[in-house]
């Protein structure tokens, strides 16, 4: 057992720990039940599911990446939108956009209101990049789904906010607006899945670009 724990990788020890951890915490939430301490376990069962969640977010994530091997124990993935890699070693993810308002930019320079707004407009326009920003979001920034609405509060939208939000590059007219907006909409609307902020930052964009 030593010696394969020291040729395996950081990645299979990692894995290894996850698996003893449940385990052992599974027996004993197991003996609390047994023992006629069903309270203590419900909130001990309370205490770890936010935790075991996160592990949960992390595999799902790697899960993702698992399409394009690179070198050095990470994996790689690219979308219409978005250039993702995630190093297994570390679990650092990192990302760049591709195409829109943000193009050539890495996820890390984005303000939280310009990362929303590249997640508004992939749940409109490339429904794939949508799981992979929001792993990357709940990395890096865990409670960017509570932050959402002070972002969106944070001032007045530019003009190439506005566009990015839309999808759309300087020179777009009227009818190309209005049809950016209406397919935003689709998906973005209360109605039909999306959120309040979400649709009034759209709203917000039309209105400013077609002043």
């Amino acid at each position: 057992m030593l010696r394969v724990f020291a040729t395996a990788t950081p990645a299979t020890v990692r894995k290894a720990g996850l698996w003893l951890l449940a385990l052992f915490g599974g027996a004993a939430l197991l003996l609390m039940l047994v023992t006629g301490r069903g309270l203590q376990s419900i909130w001990t069962l309370a205490f770890v599911a936010p935790l075991a969640w996160r592990r949960v977010q992390g595999w799902l994530a790697a899960r993702r990446f698992g399409r394009q091997e690179t070198p050095e124990d990470a994996s790689a993935v690219s979308t219409a939108t978005l250039a993702m890699r995630l190093d297994h070693a570390t679990g650092r993810m990192s990302g760049r956009v591709l195409r829109g308002g943000h193009a050539g930019r890495e996820l890390a320079e984005l303000t939280l209101a310009e990362l929303l707004d590249l997640l508004a407009e992939c749940r409109a326009t490339d429904a794939e990049s949508v799981p992979l920003l929001e792993a990357w979001l709940d990395l890096a920034q865990p409670d960017w789904r509570e932050a959402a609405p002070a972002a969106a509060a944070g001032g007045p939208m530019s003009r190439a906010e506005a566009l990015a939000v839309l999808g759309l590059t300087e020179g777009a007219g009227p009818e190309a607006i209005r049809a950016a907006h209406r397919r935003l909409m689709l998906s973005a609307h209360p109605d039909h899945g999306g959120s309040d902020w979400l649709a009034a930052r759209i709203n917000q964009a039309r209105d400013l670009l077609l002043a």
